[in-house]
């Protein structure tokens, strides 16, 4: 009996082996979170150089030939003998982290010492930095494959559009901007590129792609993450961010980065207050017993996005969440604008040159050479690179608008910014309120081929209050128009408030499901994952 039993035993194991093939779930690559890749990889069924090759796939389908995203600057060529060792050592000593073997994309003002990095800029053009960015080290250190560096606005301001990369085109239609500054990042991870890519955001850049691209995206808490190796902007709002296609990966992404930088003192703020494991808070029923504030200043400029704003809370008070309606002071809506230029301006004009510095001798030292510069550049070249008009004419005012020791600089960045943040700290605290949410843009995303100012009036975007206060905003994809457009929905919270954040956007999300794949990218052959 015991011989039988034994027998029967060994029958059983080699039917559920020949079954595991067919047992195993079949997932499209464009909607696998890193989680259901590193369960491929655990199972053998996947390794990171067909990740890659995926990956690259589709750049070579869609970046140049059919639908010509333009999201690509330089491709890494080395990606592949980077997902082979990391394969082997995998086999050898167990993975490093969770991003062990995944492919990331990074917007191209990201300092990487093997490839240039150029700010989306002729001006800048195959400059490489001597070292990585603190994050983009923290990446490789946790075994990320760098893939590509991508497009972005010029010196990440002005339109979804650079001299050296042109314009990209999103994705879900090719007429319609992918939004800027992060613009190459959003395209990218919309179009299946890569499983995770990093922006930056200074007044909206990670959070206008985000959902202009249907995708997932985090601007951090001010000084959650370095800045140090990112070609900055305005340092008092930079901060960098990940962006996905799932709540779940950009927490992943987020507690890899997150660090206190000796190079960067900002990050001495998120010292007691970071995280190494963001998936740790994430709840399926956090939405439940939560306070939601409903900024309704920011919803009228389009129907259809108020209806997928109002579809979207329903679903909330549904799973059990409270909502409050939130208004502003009109003094900020009507002030915002000005508190940002008056600080953005002259800290682009100082810190550029301080980037420029460690540039070597062939590129320009100061935004008045790089005007200079950009006024001999004024025909397409045979590989495309044309000039960039709107961003060139916006560095005079940028030089024009006076120094860090100027009292409308100073009025504003001393005072008015503390004043900003302890009045949205107020209505976040008065309310009880877990999180404040809003459209992320409170229109559909713009024609490219529209003039410059078109649009007409109604509610402004509210993005830039997240800068500044310095408060993180984290954005997940809420629906489409009627002309199948994404829309995008903002939880924006007080200071080192990702947790409860991502875990409120993680609910949100397996609620309701939002994001599809663009329809001018779709699946290539082969393109699934099997997961036990």
């Amino acid at each position: 009996m015991t011989q039988i039993r034994q027998i029967c035993a060994v029958l059983a194991a080699t039917i559920v082996l020949a079954l595991a093939p067919v047992l195993a779930k079949t997932i499209d690559f464009e909607s696998a979170t890193i989680a259901d890749i590193n369960a491929a990889f655990d199972a053998g069924t996947l390794t990171a150089e067909k990740l890659v090759q995926m990956c690259l796939a589709r750049i070579a389908a869609f970046d140049r030939k059919g639908p010509a995203l333009h999201a690509v600057i330089t491709l890494n060529p080395k990606a592949l003998d980077a997902a082979r060792v990391l394969d082997a050592e995998r086999t050898s000593k167990g993975r490093r982290s969770p991003l062990h073997g995944i492919p990331v994309v990074l917007k191209d003002n990201y300092d990487t010492f093997d490839l240039p990095t150029t700010g989306g800029s002729v001006l800048l053009e195959g400059s490489i930095p001597s070292k990585d960015a603190f994050v983009v080290a923290k990446l490789r250190e946790a075994g990320a494959i760098i893939l590509a560096k991508v497009n972005m606005s010029e010196f990440a301001s002005a339109g979804a559009y650079s001299s050296l990369g042109g314009q990209s085109l999103n994705p879900h239609d090719l007429t319609r901007t992918p939004s800027g500054s992060s613009g190459g990042t959003g395209v990218a991870i919309a179009a299946g590129y890569a499983p995770l890519g990093m922006g930056t955001d200074t007044g909206g850049s990670i959070r206008g792609p985000s959902t202009s691209n249907g995708i997932v995206g985090l601007k951090p808490t001010h000084g959650l993450l370095s800045r140090s190796g990112i070609i900055p902007l305005a340092l008092s709002f930079d901060t960098g961010g990940p962006m996905a296609r799932s709540v779940y990966d950009v927490a992943i992404a987020l507690g890899i980065m997150t660090g206190v930088d000796p190079a960067d003192a900002a990050t001495t703020k998120s010292q007691g207050n970071f995280q190494t494991d963001y998936t740790t808070s994430l709840r399926a029923d956090a939405l439940k017993g939560a306070r939601i504030g409903v900024a309704r200043d920011f919803l009228g400029a389009d129907p259809d996005v108020d209806w997928v704003v109002e579809a979207a809370l329903a679903a909330m008070r549904k799973a059990g969440a409270t909502l409050v309606d939130v208004r502003y002071p009109k003094w900020l809506l009507d002030s915002k604008g000005e508190f940002y230029t008056a600080v953005r301006y002259p800290e682009f004009t100082a810190q550029i040159a301080e980037y420029l510095a460690h540039t070597g001798p062939k590129y320009p030292k100061t935004l008045a050479e790089m005007i200079d510069r950009a006024n001999q550049f004024n025909a397409t070249r045979d590989d495309g690179a044309h000039p960039n008009p709107s961003r060139w004419s916006l560095f005079k005012r940028e030089l024009d608008s006076g120094t860090l020791t100027d009292y409308r600089y100073k009025a504003v960045h001393d005072y008015g910014l503390p004043m900003v943040r302890a009045l949205v700290d107020g209505i976040l605290s008065a309310q009880q309120l877990d999180a404040i949410v809003y459209p992320t843009s409170p229109r559909r995303p713009g024609l490219i081929a529209a003039p410059p100012g078109a649009g007409g009036g109604g509610a402004v975007s509210a993005t830039d209050i997240a800068n500044l206060t310095g408060f993180p905003d984290l954005i997940v994809p809420a629906g489409f128009t009627g002309d199948n457009l994404p829309v995008g929905l903002s939880f924006f919270g007080r200071a080192f408030s990702e947790p409860k954040l991502l875990s409120l956007g993680h609910s949100f999300e397996q609620l309701t499901h939002a994001r599809r794949r663009p329809i001018h990218t779709p699946a290539l052959p082969g393109e699934t994952i099997s997961v036990p």
